[in-house]
């Protein structure tokens, strides 16, 4: 399974980015994407150091909480694991 995160356009030097994810940075490629339609303030999924496809802000914040739902649920599921002693499958 692949999975790619909404990433901010920090800033752009040829087809390079500076990204960054929940105060995270990390250079992207922007090759894949038409270079005329991307800028600073911009959201892209990021996939193994590629910008695969600009993305609105609403979708980026939607996507975002869904990983932050699943982090508090998987926590949650590991507090229960470590108080129980059972396995939650």
């Amino acid at each position: 399974m692949c999975l790619s995160i909404p990433a901010k356009i920090e800033s752009i030097e040829g087809d390079m980015a500076v990204c960054s994810v929940g105060g995270v940075t990390s250079n992207a490629s922007l090759q894949m994407l038409d270079l005329n339609d991307i800028q600073i303030g911009d959201f892209v999924l990021l996939h193994t150091g590629f910008a695969l496809q600009k993305i609105s802000p609403e979708e980026a914040e939607a996507t975002l909480a869904l990983f932050e739902e699943y982090e508090s649920f998987n926590e949650m599921l590991d507090v229960e694991e470590r108080e129980t002693g059972t396995r939650i499958v």
